[in-house]
């Protein structure tokens, strides 16, 4: 059996398929980011899966895409732990690049991701470039979902978010100084965290304030993420992602004043990492 899995920081999707190809369940885990997360967290959060625990045994191969997964270290912590969880299984790891590329395009173009973190990289039809590796969510992550949330965090506090916001703001979330400083600086999964603060621009209505968030967001991933590549205007520009998904308007009024040609944006890139390796086994 074949296992394939989307590993974010919030969330990891994860599918089996018999050696037809065919589906045979659907499941998800917390997120296994190992960038985040410890060993003693990431293989917790594996047994606590009926689904893969029941399986674990069986499994022949592995295709893993994660965030974090961008270097070296992580890429051999996560091997290892898989392999150990599934005891007879072939374990192929990469980072979620891949499933964003795989999800978009056959064709070189480049192929960006906007979920809790941000990356993008040049695909030339057979292999993947990272010519910015990403640090982060500290140091990078334009216009992702811990990108919005340090945002509206930093706004509320220096009263540059609208009042009657800010009194909305107040209301859906536990802004207690303490209690943000101990979730970014002491628990685990800060950038989930943060990024769940993004929520607030997304499931409201749009306004003045909301788009010029999102505008400079935006702006601001195009400058250092896609411009950086010599030949951003010769190629589609490909999307994956829940904030892409959603602020899709904008990227394409962006894109259109860089002269950069937009492609795919898919929320999930889930499917067509499917479609992608059921084609391999035929």
């Amino acid at each position: 059996m074949i296992l394939i899995a989307d590993g974010g920081s919030t969330k990891c999707d994860w599918i089996l398929l018999d050696t037809n190809g065919e589906i045979q369940f659907k499941t998800r885990t917390k997120g296994l980011n190992p960038a985040v997360f410890s060993e003693t967290s990431i293989r917790q959060r594996l047994f606590e899966n009926k689904d893969l625990t029941n399986v674990r045994e069986k499994i022949k191969r592995l295709y893993f895409y994660g965030a974090g997964c961008g270097t070296v270290r992580p890429r051999l912590i996560l091997k290892y732990l898989f392999e150990d969880f599934f005891v007879d299984a072939d374990v192929d790891v990469k980072e979620d690049t891949y499933a964003a590329v795989y999800a978009t395009t056959s064709s070189p173009g480049i192929v960006c991701i906007l979920g809790t973190g941000s990356n993008s990289s040049f695909f030339d039809g057979k292999t993947v470039e990272n010519v910015v590796p990403s640090l982060g969510y500290i140091l990078m992550d334009e216009a992702s979902g811990n990108y919005f949330g340090k945002k509206l965090i930093r706004d509320y506090y220096y009263r540059k978010m609208p009042e009657d916001l800010r009194l909305q703001f107040s209301k859906e979330f536990n802004l207690n100084p303490d209690d943000i400083k101990l979730n970014v600086y002491k628990k685990e999964n800060p950038n989930a965290y943060l990024a769940s603060f993004a929520e607030f621009i997304f499931k409201n209505e749009r306004n003045e304030y909301f788009n010029y968030v999102i505008k400079k967001g935006i702006k601001d991933f195009f400058k250092n993420k896609i411009r950086v590549f010599e030949n951003h205007k010769e190629v589609p520009v490909h999307f994956v992602g829940s904030i892409a998904y959603f602020s899709s308007d904008i990227i394409h009024k962006v894109a259109e004043k860089h002269g950069v040609t937009i492609g795919n944006i898919i929320r999930r890139p889930i499917d067509g990492l499917i479609a992608y390796h059921q084609k391999k086994l035929k």
